[in-house]
């Protein structure tokens, strides 16, 4: 009678994924996630080719993570670019860990920044849209100016030098649009 396989491959991706949140993606060696999860190198090498494609599957966890992160929060801003900063930078205050894996670090042949932030959902065209609706009269290049501002502020959360409130963050990310308009 064959062995029951205790240690299944959403284990160890879960494991992977859980020690990449505290830890950080270079946490993920084989034997740290095996130890984590409480078996073997065997049963990681049995289900991922190499330690690449096990990395592959946490940062494609992790994207989901973001997109379904950004899904769920709560748009309160009426200036277009305000919400995605929010979310944004909220993700990076919560889970610098990922923020860092999908948005800092350089990961040769993973999805650009753009398509993870813009997803399925169409994200970044929606805030283009709305600025072109508000009569913003170069919109994509509103978008650039934003996300330079946006993504700075987020990378910023990282080494704590960003300490500024949501009502702060609101306020600051309005007053840049409508700087960048004139």
């Amino acid at each position: 009678m064959a062995r029951k396989e205790s240690i299944t491959i959403d284990h160890i991706l879960e494991t992977a994924f859980a020690m990449t949140r505290e830890l950080g993606a270079g946490s993920i060696t084989a034997r740290h996630v095996a130890e984590k999860a409480g078996c073997s190198t065997q049963p990681i090498f049995r289900v991922y080719k190499n330690m690449g494609e096990l990395q592959s599957a946490v940062y494609a966890k992790a994207a989901q993570f973001f997109r379904d992160y950004y899904a769920a929060f709560e748009r309160v801003g009426k200036v277009p670019f305000t919400n995605l900063g929010m979310a944004y930078i909220a993700f990076a205050r919560k889970e610098k860990n990922l923020f860092r894996l999908l948005f800092v670090d350089v990961i040769p042949n993973r999805t650009s920044m753009y398509e993870l932030l813009n997803g399925e959902a169409g994200n970044v065209v929606a805030e283009i849209n709305m600025a072109k609706e508000t009569g913003c009269a170069d919109p994509g290049g509103m978008f650039m100016k934003m996300w330079i501002f946006i993504h700075g502020a987020a990378c910023m959360t990282l080494s704590g030098d960003y300490d500024l409130t949501d009502e702060e963050t609101m306020k600051l990310l309005e007053k840049a649009y409508n700087s960048f308009l004139a």
